[in-house]
C-alpha cells in the first residue's frame, strides 16, 4: 500500500540527522595551529576588535550573512496557535528556503512569550549577533506592535514576512494582472477578505503604489469593515469605509479585484458573477483557497486567477520575496527595510515576469513554453534571475533611502 504524504513527510524529517538543518564549520580545523586561531588564544584578537568597533562584527564574524527566524508559534501556517516548539519544523523549513535560494544562514529561534513585551525584549537582547531578524507566524494584532517596536529599537532589518513578504508578492502579481486585464491600479475596486497581518500589510502597500483608499473594501469575520463598527482595532479602523455594504456578497458587486487571505470557499460563484468585467481573483488561503480555480474558471471566462498553491498557475509564494529582500539588505548592511525597498522589490519582481523565461525554468517545470500572460504573472521560485535582480533593486533602494552602511 502506498505511503501517505503524511507518512512521507514524517520519514523525511526523522531521517538521520533529524530535522533539516546543521551547522557547518567554514575555516580549517585540521591542526593545532588551526584550533589556536579558531578559539583560544586567536579568537581574542577579533573579540577585541569588535569591542572597540561593533561594526567590525561584520568583518570578523558570520553576522553579516546570518538571519534569525523568530516566532512565538501563535499563527503557524494553517495550523494556528500550536506553540513555540511545535513551530520548529516550520521555522527550519524557512531556514532551508533562505539557504537554498539566497545562500543566507539562519538560526531558527522559538520563543515562549505570553505577552508581546516578553517577545520584544527577548529578540532585542539577542539581536546583536545577527544581520537581520525575520519575524514569522506571529498572530495579529500583536505582530504589528512587535515589528514596529523592534524596528525602532534595533539597527538591523526587522521584517515580518507574513505581513510584508505576502504584500510584496501580491502587489507584484496584481500589477501584472491588471496590466493584462487593461485596468489601472488607481481605478480599481478591491475587496480584501481577511484583515489580519497579511491583509492589512498588503492593502497598505497597494496604497503606496497608487490604489485609492476609498476603493478598498476589507472584510473580516464580522463583515465589511465600515465606519459604523465599534469593534475595530487601529489597523482595521484605518480601512473603515463609509458604505452601506455589510456582507462579502454586497462588497463584491462591481469589484475589480478579490484578494483572499482568510479561509476556504468564501467566494461563491454568485459573488464572482457580480464582479466587474475582467476581474482579478487572488484566492490565497492555503491549502484550500477561497474559491477553487476550476470553479472560478467555470463561472467566469474573463478572469485572471492566482492561488497560494504550487499545483496551479500563478502561485503567490513568499519564497519569491524574503530570501532576495534579505540578500539585498544584508549585502549593503542595511539598518532597516524601508517602504522604498519594498516597492523596489515589487517592481523588480513584476518586471521579471515580463522577460523571456530561461530554458532552465522550462525544464524544471516540464514545459515547452511559458510567457507573460493570464497564467504567468509571476516568475517561478526556480528562476535563476531572481537572485540577480531582486537583491540588486533592494540594495539600491537601501542606498537611496540612506539606511545602507556600505
Amino acid at each position: 500500500m502506498p505511503r501517505s504524504f503524511k507518512q512521507r513527510a514524517l520519514e523525511y524529517h526523522q531521517r538521520a540527522p533529524a530535522g533539516k538543518l546543521a551547522i557547518e564549520v567554514t575555516k580549517p580545523t585540521a591542526t593545532q595551529d588551526d584550533l589556536s586561531l579558531a578559539y583560544s588564544p586567536g579568537v581574542a584578537a577579533p573579540a577585541r576588535a569588535v569591542r572597540d568597533d561593533p561594526d567590525a562584527a561584520y568583518q570578523y564574524t558570520a553576522k553579516g550573512n546570518l538571519v534569525a527566524v523568530v516566532t512565538d508559534g501563535t499563527a503557524v501556517l494553517g495550523l494556528g496557535d500550536i506553540g513555540a516548539v511545535a513551530s520548529k519544523p516550520v521555522m527550519e523549513g524557512k531556514a532551508v528556503l533562505f539557504k537554498r535560494f539566497a545562500d543566507i544562514d539562519v538560526f531558527d529561534i522559538e520563543v515562549v512569550a505570553p505577552q508581546p513585551e516578553d517577545f520584544i525584549n527577548t529578540v532585542a537582547r539577542i539581536a546583536g549577533g545577527f544581520g537581520g531578524i525575520n519575524l514569522e507566524d506571529i498572530a495579529a494584532p500583536a505582530c504589528f506592535e512587535i515589528e514596529k517596536r523592534l524596528s525602532e529599537r534595533l539597527d538591523i532589518p526587522v521584517f515580518h514576512d507574513d505581513q510584508h513578504g505576502t504584500a510584496i508578492i501580491t502587489a507584484a502579481a496584481l500589477l501584472n494582472a491588471l496590466e493584462i486585464q487593461g485596468k489601472k491600479l488607481e481605478d480599481v475596486k478591491i475587496v480584501c477578505v481577511g484583515a489580519g497581518a497579511a491583509g492589512v500589510a498588503s492593502m497598505r502597500l497597494l496604497l503606496r503604489l497608487g490604489v485609492q483608499r476609498s476603493r478598498i473594501f476589507m472584510v473580516d469575520r464580522k463583515g465589511v469593515i465600515n465606519d459604523q463598527r465599534m469593534d475595530l482595532n487601529e489597523h482595521k479602523q484605518f480601512f473603515a469605509q463609509e458604505t452601506a455594504a455589510r456582507t462579502l456578497e454586497e462588497a463584491c458587486v462591481d469589484g475589480d479585484v478579490f484578494v483572499g487571505l482568510s479561509g476556504p470557499d468564501l467566494l461563491t460563484p454568485e459573488m464572482l458573477r457580480s464582479m466587474a468585467p475582467r476581474p482579478v481573483i487572488f484566492a490565497l488561503s492555503n491549502p484550500d483557497p477561497e474559491i477553487m480555480p476550476e470553479l472560478a474558471h467555470q463561472t467566469r471566462s474573463d478572469l485572471i486567477m492566482a492561488t497560494g498553491r504550487s499545483d496551479y498557475p500563478n502561485q503567490v509564494n513568499n519564497v519569491l520575496g524574503f530570501p532576495f529582500i534579505f540578500r539585498g539588505a544584508l549585502d549593503v548592511r542595511a539598518r532597516h527595510i524601508t517602504d522604498a525597498m519594498q516597492v523596489a522589490a515589487v517592481h523588480a519582481l513584476a518586471q521579471l515576469a515580463r522577460e523571456p523565461v530561461p530554458q532552465s525554468v522550462l525544464e524544471a517545470y516540464g514545459r515547452e513554453a511559458m510567457a507573460f500572460g493570464p497564467e504567468y504573472i509571476l516568475p517561478t521560485p526556480f528562476d535563476p534571475r531572481l537572485i540577480e535582480t531582486i537583491p540588486a533593486a533592494v540594495a539600491q533602494a537601501a542606498r537611496d533611502s540612506g539606511v545602507a552602511r556600505i
